[in-house]
């Protein structure tokens, strides 16, 4: 069902200060950058890989406003790992799978994400502790890149 880690997402309190330490000490290369209002977060991609259309990110999340899901994670829990992410190839059939094996999906429906991509969470209850998101890359653009959004 999980085609690769998509991602794995930091939260942060100062995203330009985490992108300038993981581009100069881990040699990322930021491929995205949004404010996603919905989720109440500023975030940046960071491409881990050949460059040849493979590889995984490291997804660096400000929050918003401290109110927000990840706001209150750094309030809670200081900077640090937020959640995994999956590749799926179809995500509402990962997520109707996932379900009927008694696992409590955190979304009703898909939902925008970073790039273009369609997301789900499932419950870190029924995961050993951990937020874990099912991600649906965008279909490629018509010269063969992911619509970056």
């Amino acid at each position: 069902m999980f085609m690769r880690i998509d991602h794995v997402a930091i939260a942060c309190h100062d995203l330009e200060e985490k992108i300038a330490f993981f581009s100069e000490t881990f040699e990322l290369t930021v491929v995205a950058r949004e404010v996603n209002e919905e989720q109440g977060v500023k975030e940046a991609m960071l491409h881990i890989g050949d460059g040849e259309g493979g590889g995984s990110y490291i997804q660096l999340l400000e929050p918003l406003s401290a109110d927000s899901p990840v706001g209150k994670f750094l309030a809670k829990r200081g900077e640090g790992l937020h959640h995994v992410a999956f590749g799926v190839s179809n995500i509402s059939e990962a997520m109707a799978k996932i379900e009927s094996k008694g696992v409590r999906l955190l979304d009703e429906r898909p939902r925008h994400g970073s790039m273009g991509s369609e997301i789900a969470f499932l419950h870190p209850k029924d995961v050993s502790g951990m937020l874990t998101e099912l991600v649906q890359a965008a279909p490629p653009s018509k010269n063969g890149e992911n619509v970056h959004t």
